[in-house]
Formats: structure tokens, sequence, C-alpha cells
């Protein structure tokens, strides 16, 4: 009879990432994985990799890039409190999405968003700039 212990040791790829709260479901990280959006230990992975503590993972969660380093290895999902003990992102990692936040931020207030949708004669304008840029190339 397997042990919980020794089951949690052989933990498949996308069962880890849903395990660690990264994806919503594990459909989901199995298509992040296949789409090659995950990298492990640098190379990319396939959804029934073996994952080991100490390894290093490359993953696209929404439009952030993240760099984790497994410290733990769970088959079930708990609660976030728990799921956050099974990794530890890097400080590299955490450094360039606080820059990439930051400039996510400066472009909101240097083009914001119109108040209203552009009218008829503002459209038509849009086209021809459009036009005129993909004319030039």
């Amino acid at each position: 009879m397997i042990e919980k212990n020794d089951k949690d040791s052989a933990v498949r790829l996308d069962k880890w990432l849903w395990a660690a709260r990264f994806y919503k479901t594990r459909a989901l990280a199995r298509q992040m994985i296949e789409g090659g959006k995950i990298e492990y230990n640098g190379f990319r992975a396939k959804p029934s990799k073996i994952v080991e503590k100490g390894a290093l993972i490359k993953l696209l969660q929404g439009n952030v890039r993240r760099e984790v380093l497994v410290l733990g290895i769970s088959s079930t999902r708990g609660s976030a409190t728990i799921a956050q003990t099974l990794y530890e992102e890097t400080q590299e990692s955490i450094s360039e999405r606080a820059r990439l936040q930051e400039l996510h931020k400066m472009a909101a207030l240097i083009a914001p968003h119109p108040d209203t949708k552009p009218n008829k004669k503002e459209r038509r304008k849009l086209l021809l700039l459009k036009q005129k840029h993909f004319q030039e190339d």
C-alpha cells in the first residue's frame, strides 16, 4: 500500500501547478504546459513530468511571467496559504514583475482611455491614419 508521503513525492507537473494554485483547473495547467508556456529547469516539459523539490519552474500566469522554486510537493489542492508554502518566487521574478507593473501604470497615465467613443468623423481620420501607416511600411 502507498503511504501518503510516497504518493505526494511523485506528483505530475500539471497536478502540482493546480495544487499550488497557479491555475484554476488541471486542464488549464495542462494546456499551458502543452502550449510551451511553462519551463521546468530551463526546458519545455510535458504534463506528466514528475516534480522534484528544488526545481526551477518558469510559468506564464495571465500576462505575468513568474519564476518559482519548488519547496514542497502536494497532489491535493488546499487553501491559498498552504499552496504558498509549496513554492518561493525568485527575487529576479519579483523585481521584474514590479517593474512591469510600474510600466503598466505609467502607460495608463500617459494614454488614458477617452471619455466617449469617437464619432464618425474621428473614426474616418483614424482609419486614414492607419492606412497611411501601413502603406509606408
